[in-house]
């Protein structure tokens, strides 16, 4: 038997979801994690025989001062997944809220930043009363930042690994950030990891299957995936999925 640990990356996963299968499209996100991984594991791998041993699930309570609702059915749901079993450790970071400076920008063709830049209609000019062309603006934004998640799923992906509590991982991630511990993981166990959004993988968590131990492998999450994997509508007598799911 393999004992397979499995490492969500909570908000990696919803924004990635969220993208594949459209925001406001019920049927995705009452998701049963456990049995995603499960089936996931079992078509993908090599491994004998393997079982999920340990699912941790990172994320961080959003909070009801800026948003209720959001909090009240993200409070839902993580009370399904802990009653079910679908995960055996929700390990929490927090919001940090700051304000930030950066040049105005629209997203490219390929999804990176392009700078917006003076022209008409729009033009900057300068103290003597002349056309600054191609300037930049900078703006001032108020902005809320998960932060911990990646942190938590490396931490909890290396002592699990490190420890021998676990044979395999799953990391279910796709931010970059988490290259050196799944690189390192890699030497020690086979790793299988999960792409959640319709993107390219990160560039920094591609390898090969003959990396260190060997017998990894690498998945992109489907639409189907997700639809295919959900929690019953109603757990017990009080946790009910919420309508809009």
């Amino acid at each position: 038997m393999t004992r397979v640990g499995v490492y969500v990356d909570g908000y990696n996963l919803y924004y990635g979801a969220r993208r594949q299968c459209g925001r406001s499209t019920p049927g995705w996100r009452w998701l049963d994690l456990r049995a995603m991984a499960t089936t996931i594991v079992s078509s993908q791998s090599t491994w004998t025989s393997p079982t999920i041993e340990h699912l941790v699930y990172c994320t961080a309570r959003i909070s009801g001062a800026s948003n209720s609702e959001g909090q009240r059915e993200q409070d839902v749901y993580l009370r399904a997944l802990e009653r079910t079993g679908s995960v055996d450790l929700i390990a929490y970071g927090k919001y940090v809220n700051r304000v930030a400076k950066a040049p105005l920008a629209t997203p490219a063709g390929n999804g990176r930043p392009e700078l917006t830049t003076s022209s008409w209609p729009v033009m900057v000019r300068d103290g003597n009363d002349n056309d600054v062309p191609d300037a930049t603006f900078m703006v001032s934004v108020a902005r809320r930042e998960e932060k911990g998640s990646d942190v938590n799923v490396a931490s909890h992906l290396l002592i699990d690994a490190l420890s021998g509590a676990i044979d395999a991982a799953v990391v279910i991630s796709n931010d970059s950030d988490l290259a050196f511990p799944i690189r390192h993981v890699r030497e020690q166990i086979p790793v299988g990891l999960v792409n959640p959004t319709p993107g390219y993988l990160a560039g920094d968590l591609q390898g090969t299957p003959a990396d260190g131990v060997g017998n990894h492998w690498w998945y992109q999450l489907t639409a189907q995936d997700l639809q295919q994997h959900q929690l019953p509508p109603t757990i017990g007598a009080k946790i009910r999925k919420p309508p809009p799911w």
